[in-house]
């Protein structure tokens, strides 16, 4: 007998990472995965000054070249992605070097977000779903728990627990209380990216 779950995707932390998303096997096929974590173990070694550090660095920076190829995507080695990012299947999805990334967030494939002006990119929030073909442009803040539907081109902020969809995109509210809200402005100001909590996980 199969038992059949619903999950409140609400509950899922907009602010702390879960950096069990980010888990494969050793010998598991998962390009987006094995792409991702080259860029972790990048970023974790950047700021060390050992000669194991810099070794760490360059055999990095070989996978990241390594998947991106195999992927077809474009996600800087530098860029500012909170923990627990899942993408399932990453080809295609291209990323503004300083584009900022809350935990937890769900991309699909073919998702571009960038500037308009060569470098206004957006910021994400957390545990944000963006849909597959979507593309999210300019100086724009999409709040936490928003969602992005396939193919919508947003070019204006998305408040929190918001959808916005169409090109281009038409924003849908969704009341929410109050105690279930979370600021973006938390981690905003702070490294997005926990080293010491991936470096548990290592």
């Amino acid at each position: 007998m199969v038992e059949n779950k619903l999950v409140n995707i609400d509950s899922i932390s907009a602010e702390v990472p879960d950096w069990s998303r980010e888990k494969k096997a050793f010998f598991d096929w998962i390009p987006s995965k094995s792409l991702l974590a080259s860029i972790r173990r990048y970023q974790h070694a950047k700021n060390k000054n050992t000669i194991f550090s810099h070794l760490v660095k360059k055999i990095a920076v070989l996978q990241h070249l390594f998947w991106s190829v195999i992927t077809g995507a474009e996600i800087p080695i530098n860029c500012s992605i909170g923990g627990g990012l899942v993408m399932p299947h990453a080809n295609g999805i291209v990323i503004h070097r300083d584009t900022i990334i809350g935990p937890n967030c769900l991309i699909f494939h073919q998702v571009t977000l960038g500037s308009t002006t060569g470098n206004n990119p957006p910021i994400i929030g957390g545990q944000v779903d963006i849909g597959a073909g979507a593309k999210i442009l300019g100086a724009i803040t999409i709040g936490n728990h928003a969602k992005i539907g396939t193919n919508a081109v947003v070019l204006k902020d998305v408040p929190m627990h918001a959808t916005a969809i169409g090109i281009p995109a038409k924003i849908i509210l969704k009341n929410k209380p109050a105690t279930n809200t979370l600021t973006i402005n938390k981690f905003i100001g702070s490294s997005i990216l926990s080293t010491s909590s991936f470096q548990s996980k290592i």
